[in-house]
């Protein structure tokens, strides 16, 4: 199963990496976030983390609105600390950098469009539909999905948190959209679909390389390809390697 176990957690020493979903903040790091003196209770303890939760919950509100407001680009950190009337001390403790609270509001559209994804795919399977022609499927969605959130994608990219995570084969959150591509060209090589000797690996990194924010940006902003264009022009890459079999 491609898009199967959609949240394995990947520990580091600050926040649970959540594949596919963006950060999630642990509770013993969202409680260590309230300044205040120590509580000597279960009750202040789960207090404590109440308050911690509702703290990022409004950061993430405030930050979605600003952004809609005024564009990503254009809202910095203290305008989202004044605006939802936190210290900057609480906002950099709890998001580093304005990459990471980016990653946090895309968690929950990255789980619904992954879920998605993963039925569509069972109903296509269970309906016998080639591994190739899931592929295609999934490059399109991928296509309309990445430019929805490519103003947020752009400064998580910018912030370098795609490279950032300690293990190299991880890195958010292209990890499980280079897992579904590579685990369905393998799938097309087993079913005789494409070359049997294909190198999935790199065909995934190529395929995906133009959809990496920047790079998207840039043909839709500079180049003035339309995501048709887009969508159209990988596929066309996709069904070539149908041809080469």
């Amino acid at each position: 199963m491609i898009l199967s176990d959609l949240s394995p957690v990947v520990k580091t020493q600050d926040v649970e990496l959540i594949l596919g979903t963006g950060i999630k903040m642990n509770d013993e790091h969202d409680a260590s976030l309230i300044i205040g003196p120590l509580q000597t209770s279960a009750d202040d303890g789960r207090a404590e983390r109440r308050d911690a939760a509702a703290n990022r919950a409004r950061i993430l509100a405030t930050a979605e609105s600003l952004f809609a407001k005024r564009g990503v680009a254009d809202v910095n950190m203290a305008d989202i600390a004044q605006e939802a009337g936190v210290g900057k001390g609480t906002l950099y403790r709890r998001f580093a950098n304005k990459g990471e609270l980016c990653l946090a509001l895309m968690d929950a559209q990255m789980v619904e469009f992954q879920n998605n994804m993963l039925n569509r795919m069972q109903q296509m399977t269970a309906a016998n539909v080639p591994k190739l022609d899931q592929l295609l499927n999934f490059i399109d969605a991928l296509v309309y999905f990445t430019d929805t959130h490519s103003p947020l994608l752009c400064e998580v990219q910018r912030e370098g948190l795609l490279q950032g995570v300690s293990d190299s084969r991880v890195q958010l959150p292209h990890f499980w959209q280079h897992m579904t591509v590579c685990g369905l060209l393998k799938a097309a090589a087993a079913n005789e679909e494409i070359a049997a000797d294909c190198d999935a690996e790199y065909l995934a990194d190529a395929i995906l390389s133009p959809l990496k924010a920047d790079i998207f940006r840039f043909q839709i902003e500079v180049r003035g390809f339309t995501l048709e264009r887009i969508s159209a022009g990988l596929q066309t890459l996709v069904v070539g390697l149908r041809l080469m079999s």
